[in-house]
């Protein structure tokens, strides 16, 4: 991707996070940017991976969620700060999005975000490179925490309840046993994995937008099968068919090769499993 492209959809997003409580569209957006329409959804949404009414869609759902559970503002008010124009059809997304009503959402007083502002920095001396393979993947070291996390907040889409002081905890243990994978363009991480060598599962898998078509999953899952799982089942849970909250996670499971098993609930979220023989 030209590096014209990288700063013309940061400076979407930043024209998006600043409009946010009005409702900002295509349209919008293309008219402030001085962008065509056409050439500005096809950018966008081959970047981030969801088209600008999607992206604005989960932030403002976000920000919802953490009045909801920081503020005491009614939830009329919070419906209406989010660009709904009733309670009801407030609580109907944001139920189909999270899996609870809003009142029940701030009574477990739990925030977690559907979508964090998208942030694209580094300066990507890989981006341009051949597909990547197992030889290029290491064990994450401590040092590796910061970037492992700023690649998290970008793909938290895939990953719902996640609460980051909890998941930081588990990354240092999967360190210190050799079970977290990584996978860097210099200072920037591209790739990640955490994998249970017991249950032969792997439990968090994530690809840096930018580098979705260069065969990272692959390279990942080759390099647990070849080498440290090898000749055992692997299991990966991910969001059930038909779930709102999914962009396209469940899809690109299948496409690497598992096959779906049994349903779920994980921290009260309902999800799939799924299996690589």
């Amino acid at each position: 991707m030209p590096v014209q492209n990288i700063q013309n959809i940061i400076s979407t997003i930043d024209y998006l996070e600043a409009h946010l409580t009005d409702c900002p569209n295509l349209d919008m957006a293309a008219e402030a940017l001085h962008y065509s329409k056409y050439h500005l959804h096809r950018m966008f949404t081959d970047t981030v991976g969801l088209t600008i009414h999607e992206y604005v869609l989960r932030r403002r759902l976000t920000e919802a969620a953490k009045l909801l559970v920081f503020s005491d503002k009614p939830v009329l008010d919070v419906a209406m700060a989010a660009g709904y124009g009733s309670q009801q059809a407030f609580t109907k997304i944001f139920t189909a999005m999270y899996k609870l009503p809003p009142n029940k959402y701030r009574e477990n007083e739990k925030f977690y975000p559907l979508q964090l502002k998208y942030k694209l920095e580094g300066s990507y001396h890989m981006l341009d490179n051949r597909e990547f393979t197992e030889q290029d993947i290491a064990f994450a070291k401590e040092k590796d925490i910061p970037c492992w996390m700023e690649l998290v907040r970008l793909v938290v889409d895939g990953f719902p309840n996640l609460d980051e002081e909890e998941y930081i905890h588990v990354l240092r243990e999967m360190i210190r046993k050799r079970q977290a994978l990584i996978l860097k363009d210099g200072d920037t991480a591209i790739g990640i994995m955490i994998f249970s060598e017991n249950r032969g599962s792997i439990d968090f898998m994530g690809t840096h937008p930018l580098y979705r078509k260069k065969g990272i999953p692959k390279a990942f899952l080759d390099k647990v099968m070849g080498e440290l799982l090898k000749g055992k089942e692997i299991s990966i849970t991910t969001y059930r068919e038909g779930d709102r909250a999914d962009t396209g996670h469940r899809s690109e499971i299948k496409e690497l090769g598992f096959a779906e098993a049994e349903l779920l609930v994980e921290y009260g979220y309902p999800t799939q499993r799924f299996v690589l023989k």
